[in-house]
């Protein structure tokens, strides 16, 4: 069973910048598929980046492709999600989520949840 705990959104000014952490329980991290998902009022949860167990493979949505960057530090069980050049369309609860047999968009296939980040970008 995996915890996953997200921190580090808020409120920034267009053409700012975040970081997302989310912080992981449990010793098999290493074995876990990771994705970052967003979910606007009134909209779909939308994928927004993955990263492969070892952190040698990653995909973005081509919304936050070149602003944003997904990374994973196994030792600390964390994995992050730098996000720079926001705009106002990136406002909306980011999650983190893992799954151990999959890395990738489909929302579905993740099996656990963060509780969310609330992330607001001003114009």
């Amino acid at each position: 069973q995996v915890q996953l705990v997200e921190s580090g959104g808020g409120l920034v000014q267009a053409g700012g910048s975040l970081r997302l952490s989310c912080a992981a329980s449990g010793r098999t991290f290493s074995s876990y598929g990771l994705g970052w998902f967003r979910q606007a009022p009134g909209k779909e949860r939308e994928f927004v980046a993955t990263i492969s167990w070892s952190g040698g493979t990653t995909k973005y949505a081509d919304s936050v492709k070149g602003r944003f960057t997904i990374s994973r530090d196994n030792s600390k069980n964390t994995v992050y999600l730098q996000m720079n050049s926001l705009k106002p369309e990136d406002t909306a609860v980011y999650y983190c989520a893992a799954s151990r047999n999959y890395y990738g968009t489909y929302v579905p296939s993740y099996v656990h949840w963060g509780q969310g980040t609330q992330v607001t970008v001003s114009s």
